[in-house]
Formats: C-alpha cells, structure tokens, sequence
C-alpha cells in the first residue's frame, strides 16, 4: 500500500519507478491509498509480533535519518493493527502493470530522473 499523495515529488516517482519497473512486472499486488499521506510502514507476523514506524528497510533510514520502529511482541496490539490495516484497505484501488503502462512520457521522464538520485532521496 502506497500513497498517492505525496510528500516529496522526487520520493514519489522513485517509488512507483521501482513499483512498476520490478514489483509489479514480477506478480506483487500494489495498493494506492487514496485517503491522503501514509508514511508508516507496518508488518504483522501471524498475529503475534508486529513492527509499526517510520522507518523504511534500508540503511539510510537506520543510520542517517535516525528513524525508528517499534517491535510489539503482544497479540492484542498485532490484532488492532491488522484491523487498522483492514480499514485503510476500504480506501484503496490496485495498481495493476497495464495501468502503469499507461503514464504518460512526461511522468516516465520524472520517474527516470528520480530514479537515477534515488540513493541520495
């Protein structure tokens, strides 16, 4: 689940040049938000142990933007979560590849560019 309103331009087009260059060519289902900004990233593990935050899988966001998750080990909190994330999924509609295909030139230029910086973003 992604946003679609950005807050950043140039994090936004990296996000979907990899969305749809990699992730939806190799089968993942992508949702977009439709509700406004979602910066908090989230993962449930059988409904047990959670791990709610800012920050994304990389070491930028460990080491340089001091970034930070929270790791719940507690049934009651994972299950509140998973609810949580049930609801946000009423407000969203799927990214499919033939739909990504459809951008136009001037975003996949945008893409490219914010692609190419991405390491630095």
């Amino acid at each position: 689940m992604i946003p679609n309103k950005p807050d950043h331009p140039f994090v936004y087009w990296a996000t979907y040049s990899y969305i749809g260059g990699e992730m939806l060519k190799a089968g993942a289902t992508v949702y977009i938000y439709q509700k406004g900004f979602l910066h908090a990233k989230m993962i449930v593990v059988d409904n047990k142990i959670a791990s709610v935050g800012t920050a994304n899988i990389d070491v930028r966001s460990f080491r340089l933007n001091f970034e930070v998750n929270a790791f719940l080990y507690n049934e009651t909190l994972a299950e509140i979560l998973v609810d949580e994330f049930k609801k946000d999924m009423e407000d969203v509609t799927q990214l499919t590849y033939s739909l990504y295909q459809q951008r136009s030139t001037w975003i996949r230029f945008k893409e490219s560019i914010a692609r190419l910086i991405s390491p630095i973003l």
